[in-house]
């Protein structure tokens, strides 16, 4: 995002402003996160990024209060419907119907099979748990839920749950070590099944640990965003300038997700100078506009209606240690079947 912010600023600005990024690092203590948003709230205009789904949930009544256009780093439907609060792409539920779609497609599953769900307690892991419960009864699924807790690294009681229920296929909605854990004990007992995560369960440092032999092999990642190595040419050009501004630092997903974010919010700020102000209230406006934003970083985004996803289309990755962000497109940006189904009744 700071790159971004460089990249406006040297062009002139904003409605003849400069952009600044302020930053506070919140730990992904929710406390210090409310304090830091006292902190900073009088002078901001909006929040290209904030990280986490208990983050931004402590936040909510604040937000709104204060009308600060908001981008969380999260993706629960609970986050919906607000109108100064945008989930940008899909959300975790809107994941799971895809990787469930994605099983059925391509892996052979069938009526009458069990897929296991691993997921965190909390936001994240509730939602993504209410799409794979709707995408296996539509398609004559049983899932076989295991909660775990984001402080559960070793995975080994749940995978034995799962080899004894004779899971076919297995969706984990947690982090990267999670995600490590469950891929590398399943394939050393034996449980050699397909597993599918949610975007924030892989990390390009996996590939990089002994589980990478196994995570190869059999795990795809549903992400609204396309892999950092696509041929798209906006995430070429993005790659290719922040590589030269941050040698040091690896290209990963975070980083595509910050800069089309910081894009998105750029381009609201340029509507409300071009409707005539800059005020809070003039960017959530402007911003609500959009149907069909689109920063050729991933699919185009519809902002218009705050109780649906922005985006209901997701991309199939597979890792790939040698690519950028150690992973690779395996299928094109698509909505899965029944989507729209689902949130009709949601």
């Amino acid at each position: 995002q700071q790159m971004w912010a460089d990249e406006v600023n040297a062009k002139g600005g904003i409605c003849d402003r400069k952009i600044e990024i302020v930053v506070k690092d919140h730990g992904y203590d929710v406390q210090k996160a409310v304090t830091a948003y006292a902190d900073i709230s009088a002078d901001i205009v909006a929040m290209p990024q904030v990280i986490g789904s208990p983050v931004v949930s402590a936040l909510l009544d604040d937000i709104e209060r204060d009308k600060v256009l908001t981008f969380p780093q999260a993706w629960a439907a609970s986050l919906l419907g607000k109108d100064s609060v945008q989930v940008i792409g899909t959300t975790y539920d809107i994941d799971m119907i895809a990787a469930v779609d994605f099983l059925t497609r391509t892996k052979g599953l069938k009526k009458g099979d069990r897929i296991g769900h691993v997921y965190f307690e909390g936001d994240y892991g509730a939602n993504a748990l209410e799409g794979s419960t709707w995408a296996a009864k539509k398609a004559g699924l049983t899932v076989v839920g295991q909660k775990i807790q984001a402080t559960d690294t070793d995975l080994s009681a749940q995978v034995s749950a799962l080899r004894k229920e004779g899971v076919k296929a297995v969706l984990i909605s947690a982090g990267p070590a999670q995600t490590a854990s469950l891929v590398g004990v399943a394939a050393s007992r034996g449980l050699r099944v397909p597993v599918v995560s949610s975007a924030p369960g892989f990390a390009p440092q996996l590939m990089k640990t002994p589980a990478a032999p196994a995570l190869a092999k059999l795990l795809h990642i549903v992400s609204a965003a396309p892999a950092v190595s696509s041929d798209l040419p906006g995430v070429q050009r993005m790659v290719k300038e922040y590589r030269k501004r941050y040698p040091d630092s690896p290209v990963d997903s975070g980083v595509l997700s910050g800069y089309n974010a910081a894009q998105l919010m750029g381009a609201d700020l340029e509507k409300a100078c071009e409707q005539g102000g800059l005020s809070r209230e003039d960017v959530v406006k402007a911003h609500r506009s959009q149907k069909n934003a689109d920063t050729g970083l991933g699919t185009p985004q519809d902002f218009s209606d705050v109780d649906r996803p922005a985006s209901v289309e997701t991309y199939v990755l597979k890792p790939d240690a040698k690519a950028v962000g150690a992973v690779v497109n395996a299928e094109d940006a698509h909505a899965a079947p029944g989507v729209q189904e689902y949130l009709s009744a949601r």
